[in-house]
């Protein structure tokens, strides 16, 4: 009810002026949600998006393991192998030459290595082992003359290990079976690798062609562009990793080959594969050299042998780590250490080899594409891997013919 002056008449007679302008209609939700909140919240679901995306691709690395990793392989050789190949084709070596070079010098120098291993593995392993057994019972007759332990605690200890011993002989033993469907799996992810790395080597400015082509026609440049300063990058890393760990393979080899350890090239050659794997794989192969100097040498040479491992990790840590790896990968030592890691948790060894190489190229794309550097047009010196002769990418994203 309504009385004359357009006041709107309550239940026990009060008035209340009624405002026509107003809007009837109710405020929208948006608005009564702070702008704080409504931020978090976007950013809330579109970081969960990409943790899904994120967390499926892990699962589907995991799940075709089989055919990723050996990809993952052959592109890393590709990288390794580039600076020399790409040398030779400027050189105007026929490619299909240069090839046959780069694969045949890469097959002899693994060859001449696991030759080298296991030439000197057949000479040395049956004294190491006499030795070992020789240092036990030393140990052992020092334990029960230093009266550290009574000699009933000695042997039940003995026991345990013993059984420990029998219990793990035996589970080798059981595992036997599957031996041949592992070999199986790692020649079958060989023969993958190879074939993959004579595709990247004979065609992969065309692969990468077609990879570009299923990108937005727009997105087209930023991305070529983007993932060459990438490839750049894998090329250093390559390149200086191969560096660093012949430094370190080299050094403990040297220093193992001079204390009088046995299994020196092993040694070396353990020392060079493992520090592929930054950081974790130096310390895991320096623990085995200091193992085996303790049982052939004795604990004297065993520390000598320990001084020579932490000397070469602090000349790897402090001067070729921050200078030079630090220079080629443009990824700080806190990532790399958090990146292997991580990767060695989602996969293992594998994922602890390829996780400082992708972290420094998903780095340098993800910061070529956020400071828009890719519109310079500035091409990496690595960049002949998607273009020989002519075919690159135009700005609108279709090819355009161009010498170079």
């Amino acid at each position: 009810m309504s009385d004359r002056n357009g006041r709107r008449r309550g239940l026990f007679g009060s008035t209340r002026a009624v405002d026509e302008t107003a809007d009837p209609s109710p405020r929208p939700v948006a608005e009564e949600v702070p702008r704080p909140l409504r931020i978090a919240a976007a950013y809330g679901w579109r970081l969960l998006i990409l943790a899904a995306v994120i967390a499926l691709t892990v699962w589907c690395v995991a799940k075709f393991s089989l055919i990723v990793v050996p990809v993952l392989v052959a592109i890393l050789l590709t990288a390794l192998l580039w600076p020399f190949f790409s040398w030779m084709l400027r050189h105007r070596v026929p490619r299909p030459v240069a090839i046959v070079v780069s694969l045949v010098g890469t097959i002899a120098i693994v060859t001449g290595l696991v030759w080298l291993v296991v030439w000197q593995i057949s000479e040395q392993s049956d004294i190491v082992r006499e030795r070992a057994v020789e240092r036990w019972g030393e140990l052992q007759a020092w334990v029960l003359a230093s009266g550290l332990l009574p000699e009933e605690q000695v042997s039940e200890f003995l026991s345990v290990v013993g059984s420990f011993v029998r219990e793990q002989s035996d589970l080798l033993l059981s595992g036997a079976v599957s031996v041949g469907s592992t070999v199986g799996h790692v020649g079958a992810g060989a023969l993958l690798a190879f074939f993959a790395l004579i595709c990247l080597l004979t065609d992969g400015e065309g692969i990468w062609r077609w990879t570009v082509r299923l990108f937005p026609q727009r997105a087209r440049v930023a991305v070529d562009r983007a993932a060459k300063n990438g490839w750049a990058t894998l090329i250093n890393y390559a390149r200086t990793q191969i560096f660093v760990a012949s430094i370190d393979g080299i050094g403990i080899g040297v220093g193992a080959a001079l204390l009088g350890v046995p299994l020196a090239i092993p040694i070396g050659v353990t020392v060079f594969l493992a520090s592929f794997i930054p950081f974790v794989g130096a310390i895991v192969s320096g623990a085995l050299a200091v193992l085996i100097a303790l049982a052939y040498n004795g604990p004297w040479v065993a520390v000598a042998m320990l001084g020579v491992v932490l000397l070469v990790q602090q000349v790897e840590s402090h001067v070729l780590q921050p200078l030079i790896m630090g220079a080629a990968v443009k990824v700080h030592p806190l990532a790399v250490v958090l990146v292997v890691m991580a990767g060695s948790m989602a996969g293992g060894i594998a994922g602890a080899l390829f996780a400082v190489p992708f972290a420094a190229f998903v780095n340098v794309v993800a910061v070529t594409l956020a400071t828009g550097s890719w519109r310079t047009g500035d091409l990496p010196e690595a960049d002949l891997m998607w273009r020989t002769e002519k075919r690159t990418l135009g700005r609108g994203g279709e090819e355009e013919e161009e010498r170079a």
